[in-house]
């Protein structure tokens, strides 16, 4: 199983397509694309969001503590298959500062621990050991983990030549669903940004390229404070709260026409 941890800011900008590919021009005199994005293709990230029952996890992210913490399953693959390579990763953010340490399994091996909390038999490795304990804390400091969000995106990303540690991604096609909770299953869903929008997200270690400073200044592109899963569930709670209202309005309504005076003679009750 392999290990990944890192420690960086994350910083995020909306862009038009104007932007974009305006952007593009001068990254690519500074960067390199990522070995699967070859020939100005992207990938597709699929991703499992896990929460308490009552959201516990991300409405507490909404609220901009200084601290925060999540926990998702990731696949490149989709559907994906019970033997695919998959990442449990436990991200936390501290002060602005992303931490993310994840641990690679089969899909059938992470269903077993989010489940049953069984783990793979290989933990013959210190870290391996280390992180699996860090997981054991978060299921029990947070009960009843499940299965809450699907989010899913295609990805170009692009490395710096001469600071490889410094990481620019731009998502679209961002796709959400709180249904069919399942990386097993195709991503369809709804839309969270528009087809004329990209995310674009800066990661770096110390501070941004002065190059990029310049060009984002030059094209007036400003950061943002945006969250995938918190957006995906913002829009869930609108919904709920129109269903509702719209549930009260037609229970209002049958009210009324039972109680309408004309009514009440025509059935001879006056």
């Amino acid at each position: 199983m392999a290990i990944s941890t890192f420690m960086r800011k994350e910083l995020k900008y909306m862009l038009s397509m104007d932007q974009y590919d305006r952007l593009l021009e001068e990254i690519h005199k500074h960067m390199n694309p990522d070995k699967f994005c070859v020939g100005g293709k992207d990938y597709g990230i699929y991703n499992l969001y896990y929460d308490t029952p009552d959201d516990y996890l991300i409405r507490t992210s909404l609220e901009k503590p200084y601290y925060k913490e999540k926990i998702r399953l990731r696949s490149y693959f989709s559907p994906a298959d019970s033997n695919d390579k998959v990442f449990l990763e436990i991200k936390k953010k501290v002060g602005g500062i992303v931490t993310k340490r994840r641990v690679t399994l089969t899909l059938a091996e992470s269903d077993a621990y989010m489940l049953y909390r069984k783990k793979p038999m290989d933990l013959s490795k210190y870290l391996q050991k280390q992180i699996f304990s860090e997981l054991d804390v978060f299921m029990n400091t947070y009960q009843g983990i499940q299965p809450k969000q699907y989010i899913s995106y295609q990805r170009s990303a692009f490395f710096g030549k001469d600071d490889p540690d410094f990481r620019l991604t731009f998502d679209r096609q961002i796709t959400e669903r709180r249904y069919d909770l399942s990386l097993s299953l195709p991503s369809y869903g709804a839309q969270i940004i528009a087809p004329n929008q990209r995310l674009m997200e800066v990661k770096i270690a110390g501070a941004m390229p002065i190059w990029l400073a310049q060009k984002m200044s030059e094209l007036e592109i400003y950061k943002i404070s945006f969250s995938k899963y918190g957006t995906a569930y913002q829009r869930f709670i609108k919904t709920q709260l129109f269903e509702q209202r719209r549930a009260s309005i037609v229970k209002s309504s049958k009210i009324k026409q039972t109680t309408n005076p004309s009514k009440v003679y025509q059935k001879g009750n006056f």
